[in-house]
């Protein structure tokens, strides 16, 4: 049975979808967890071996999302891309959330959530800049700013609300980019229970009766797929407001208690999920090959001409001067099981492949010298720490981020997006006409490599040398 509203049909079912219990508190309904956790879910029970509904809870809108409304909470999931080799264009409609609601139009119907005796799981994605604590929030009667603060306030009312009982704990599984990000939620949460004078029974049922799990997230959620719903629009069993397109590829590693895989088995449904002691090996795979290939290729690409990812990847010259940066170069300086590195850089290139996602360059070049910083930098450091030689690609991809943010290319402004001491430093050191000097000046910032680079032998020589061998070869500036 179907409800007609204008032209748009959508389901009929009331909000609760199933029989399954509410297991799961989701905060944030954003395209990555409907796309990621919520498809997770979905997979799993009809595998059969979760039984557990979602609450999800609007944290960032001040208002309910109209959509989640006239579709009952029903939405469809488009994985389209490849996938070791395979093609995967396929369609999965969404069912397992039982409740929506928004956290700033009733805060007490929030925390009446947390009443539900079923309940066993939190689950976020507030960015990376959700994890807080925030002075303002000190006063326990006002609603708190931040979603550290308001996840307290939650989890003292289900402590009151049975008596501490030390069986109704929760198991936190935070998906926010931050480093140790469930033992970061835990300390936020711990300052709020000092700050508001909370009962030391409260602090102990916390520390104790709670589970707070570090997790790391890889998926490519694009969102609604706006110039290809056509192509999908004949699958979906109603016509979908909040559908959500992403990449086949999903990871998601969890660093908890040996019994976690028994509550939590989404492993068991054939999902990439993992469950490991320490999550330093799967973070930094990511953050050098994935993101690192991403932040070397974009200047150095877009300087050429190339606008997306794919573009890059589809250039015969280009690709092979990504394989090259990425198994010649970064997957030699990591740690690990080397067929697993070598597989996990084939899923990039694949991913980066991908027909159905248009990744620009230019929003991946957004704070390009942090992440440079971050995800590059230290490949350069450890190959040459192993090989006693500089890496001339990683080189090339250095070269091309000075160059970059030179801030113009043959007359045209180039798309900075980065904090105005970043930008007006380089503005003022490209004054420097000399390249060896231009070089070590930008060298020895400490403030934007964490060290003085010029104590590295012959790095600054090397890269002046890259420096002007790319200038030649793309004309000049």
């Amino acid at each position: 049975m179907t409800l007609f509203l204008g032209s748009v049909v959508y389901p009929s079912n009331s909000k609760m979808s199933s029989d399954n219990t509410i297991q799961i508190l989701q905060i944030g309904n954003g395209n990555f967890l409907r796309g990621f956790v919520d498809w997770m879910v979905q997979v799993a029970q009809e595998k059969g071996v979760f039984h557990g509904n979602i609450y999800s809870v609007q944290i960032h809108s001040k208002e309910e999302d109209p959509r989640m409304l006239r579709q009952n909470n029903r939405f469809h999931v488009w994985e389209a891309g490849f996938s070791n080799g395979k093609e995967i264009d396929q369609v999965k409609e969404i069912t397992c959330i039982s409740n929506y609601s928004c956290i700033h139009q009733d805060f007490e119907g929030f925390l009446q959530i947390a009443e539900n005796p079923d309940l066993q799981f939190v689950i976020s994605n507030t960015t990376e800049a959700g994890i807080e604590t925030r002075l303002e929030d000190k006063n326990l009667g006002i609603i708190p700013k931040s979603f550290p603060g308001k996840i307290t306030r939650f989890l003292y009312h289900r402590y009151l609300h049975f008596k501490g009982d030390l069986q109704k704990g929760l198991i936190f599984l935070p998906c926010e980019l931050v480093e140790r990000n469930g033992q970061e939620l835990k300390r936020c949460m711990q300052w709020y229970a000092a700050i508001w004078k909370l009962e030391e029974g409260f602090s102990f049922w916390l520390d104790q009766c709670c589970t707070f799990c570090d997790t790391l997230v890889d998926r490519i959620v694009p969102g609604f797929p706006r110039d290809n719903y056509s192509k999908v629009a004949s699958r979906l069993h109603f016509e979908d407001e909040l559908l959500v397109m992403c990449e086949p590829f999903h990871f998601w590693a969890i660093d908890g208690p040996n019994w976690l895989p028994n509550v939590f088995p989404l492993d068991k449904a054939g999902l990439n999920v993992k469950f490991v002691k320490d999550l330093n090996p799967y973070r930094t795979r990511k953050v050098r090959i994935l993101n690192g290939a991403h932040t070397a290729l974009v200047p150095f690409a877009f300087l050429q001409g190339f606008r997306t990812v794919r573009d890059c990847v589809e250039d015969p010259e280009m690709k092979i001067w990504l394989k090259a940066l990425l198994f010649e170069e970064i997957l030699p300086t990591l740690e690990g099981n080397k067929q697993d590195l070598e597989d996990f850089g084939k899923d990039v290139l694949e991913r980066f492949a991908n027909p159905f996602i248009r990744h620009e360059l230019q929003s991946i070049a957004l704070n390009g010298i942090s992440k440079f910083r971050v995800r590059v930098l230290p490949s350069i450091l450890f190959f040459h720490e192993k090989t006693g030689k500089w890496p001339s690609r990683l080189l090339e991809a250095f070269a091309a981020t000075l160059l970059f943010y030179r801030g113009k290319f043959k007359g045209v402004n180039l798309p900075l997006n980065d904090l105005d001491y970043v930008t007006d430093y380089f503005k003022k050191a490209w004054e420097i006409s000399d390249r060896n000097t231009l070089i070590q000046e930008v060298l020895s910032n400490i403030d934007l490599w964490g060290e003085d680079l010029n104590v590295y032998p012959e790095l600054a020589n090397q890269l002046t040398q890259t420096l002007e061998s790319l200038e030649l070869k793309l004309g000049g500036f």
